[in-house]
């Protein structure tokens, strides 16, 4: 049952200091009032997360809230509430994960892209992906700029951490296109690297084999479209989940491609796989640089293609960072904790290289002496 709670200075989050010409207040209104108790959520619960993210105090008073802070994190805060109550306007839902995301994307407001083909009613018109089953919304600015992406470019390049949504939000997009009649066909593809393990040692025939290294895209599938839709497209090849193997000598045409954890690709496959694009087709490449399965020495296709196709015309590119982690909030503080390790360990390095270098000098020095 969702009821309010009475706010008492102890049970909020203490405010920024802020100085008197900095301070605003703003009263919200909302019209609809079975609407109110889902947007302030139960025991004022989405509320008090605004309050602890944003520094600002929300106090509600039947279908009104009254913000006070600083001139911006009020106008976040807001922008956040307006864009929350819409959602539920249209029928959806509210998590605290939805209400993070309004956070934060209130919070990068002013750098939103603009994507032609949409007309945005207000500066928080976040990119949408529609199915008949969910409609996901951005939940951060990386997330927004990757939808927009995906929807100009015929080769989206997705880079970053686990747990960003690359991987999700590309089937999602794929499964809309699919839905609309865009596109005939839905191609995922992953490479099979053994990460400490053997696939021989797997029971079973061959796709019994590789089924596991594809079982993240299955998993998408299964959230945006309904079973026996996504069992008769299986059936049928209209959706196709297969080994990067299976994807020489291709050419596809009218199809979505994705490619997921491609910084396991070597040179030769990623060229081959960026070669299969056809006419009307769009392609998502997904992976993280910093998790690479392939044996020592061998360079990754993904960061190779980075490199190789800066600035060519067609293709975008968009970099997540453990801030754009929308699972469990522990999993971004993992994220941060390795890459702090990593830059540790080259910074280390590179004072070893720079302290060896200084003696060989040294070194020579003297013996010319």
């Amino acid at each position: 049952m969702k009821g309010k709670a009475q706010t008492t200075s102890a049970s909020r989050t203490a405010m920024r200091p802020i100085a008197a010409s900095d301070m605003m207040h703003v009263v919200l209104a909302f019209e609809d009032n079975r609407l109110v108790s889902d947007l302030f959520g139960q025991f004022d619960q989405n509320l008090a997360l605004i309050e602890q993210r944003l520094g600002v105090e929300a106090i509600a008073h039947g279908n009104q809230v009254t913000i006070r802070g600083n001139k911006t994190s009020t106008e976040q805060a807001k922008l956040a509430l307006e864009s929350l109550y819409t959602r539920l306007q249209g029928g959806h839902d509210i998590t605290p994960g939805d209400v993070d995301g309004a956070i934060r994307l209130a919070e990068v407001a002013e750098a939103q892209l603009s994507l032609p083909t949409m007309e945005p009613k207000s500066r928080m018109a976040f990119a949408q992906i529609a199915t008949r089953r969910k409609t996901l919304v951005a939940r951060t600015a990386a997330q927004d700029a990757y939808i927009r992406a995906m929807d100009r470019s015929d080769l989206t390049f997705g880079v970053g951490p686990a747990g960003t949504g690359k991987t999700f939000l590309a089937v999602a997009y794929a499964a809309a296109l699919l839905e609309r009649g865009e596109i005939d066909r839905m191609i995922l593809s992953r490479p099979a690297v053994e990460a400490g393990e053997r696939l021989g040692f797997l029971p079973g025939d061959m796709k019994d084999k590789v089924d596991p290294y594809l079982r993240p895209l299955y998993d998408g599938l299964n959230e945006m479209m309904a079973p026996e839709k996504l069992e008769r497209g299986l059936e049928s090849g209209m959706i196709e989940v297969a080994p990067l193997a299976f994807m020489r000598g291709r050419t596809l045409s009218n199809a979505i491609v994705i490619l997921d954890e491609a910084q396991n690709t070597t040179s030769m496959q990623m060229k081959m796989f960026l070669t299969r694009l056809g006419e009307n087709s769009k392609m998502i490449v997904t992976g993280d640089p910093s998790q690479v399965d392939l044996p020592p020495g061998q360079m990754s296709g993904l960061r190779e293609a980075l490199k190789i196709l800066s600035g060519v015309e067609g293709i975008s590119r968009v970099d997540f960072t453990e801030s754009d982690v929308v699972r469990h909030e522990l999993v971004a503080r993992i994220v941060g904790a390795y890459d702090n390790e990593s830059r540790r360990r080259l910074e280390a390095k590179e004072r070893r290289q720079a302290e060896d270098a200084a003696a060989k000098e040294n070194e020579e020095q003297g013996s010319k002496e």
